[in-house]
């Protein structure tokens, strides 16, 4: 089983909360073969950056009008941006309207199914395909994902299926962080939080640095 210190260190969570989240950490790890220090500490490190430290399961998306210029640049100009601002449901209705499996932007799947999950599935498609492989029905249930157990699993069951163990074998961070943001973003803190995992993993000892 995966260790409080080790959640910890790795997530930058204080121990209470990686106590909460070590029984569900440790199965979904061993259920996706997350099971080796490079791995583990791939995994935990964006796990780490993507939740806020294992507290944040729902995605955010109360913007102010200049997060939404700066965020959604193809979706708002100043106008629409002021007549949005604030208002996380018709946000997330607008940035996710017909991608991802959803419907319009007056069907309302943006919001039913925006990111939620330690990883942030996202979408009707995502919560679908996620849903046939934990055995679950997301569709109807998409509130499902902020559970623990089931949010650990959909982050493990991601994280292996988009290619992650591989590049966390070959010691690819860019790629992992790549395969799991879609960018680069926060890579600064999923790379100290690595290393910080890494060390504990390994007694000390740092594995050949992570490209």
């Amino acid at each position: 089983m995966i260790d409080v210190a080790l959640i910890s260190t790795a997530t930058g969570c204080p121990p209470t909360r990686a106590l909460r989240w070590q029984a569900s950490l440790s199965t979904a790890c061993a259920k996706y073969l997350i099971n080796t220090p490079r791995r583990i500490a791939a995994f935990l490190s964006q796990v780490g950056v993507e939740s806020a430290g294992l507290s944040a399961l729902v995605e955010n998306l109360n913007y102010s009008a200049d997060g939404l210029l700066a965020t959604f640049p193809t979706h708002f100009d100043a106008a629409l941006a002021a007549q949005y601002a604030r208002a996380p449901q018709k946000i997330a209705n607008r940035v996710y309207a017909g991608r991802m499996g959803n419907g319009d932007e007056a069907s309302g799947d943006g919001w039913v199914y925006r990111g939620r999950g330690l990883l942030q599935i996202t979408g009707c498609a995502g919560y679908a395909a996620c849903g046939k492989a934990l055995g679950l029905d997301l569709l109807a249930h998409p509130e499902w994902l902020e559970l623990p157990a089931n949010a650990a699993l959909s982050a493990a069951w991601y994280f292996a299926g988009h290619g992650c163990l591989a590049l966390a074998d070959a010691g690819d961070l860019r790629g992992v962080t790549r395969a799991i943001n879609g960018g680069l973003n926060g890579y600064a803190e999923r790379l100290a939080l690595f290393g910080a995992a890494e060390r504990v993993l390994n007694g000390g000892n740092r594995y050949a640095q992570m490209a």
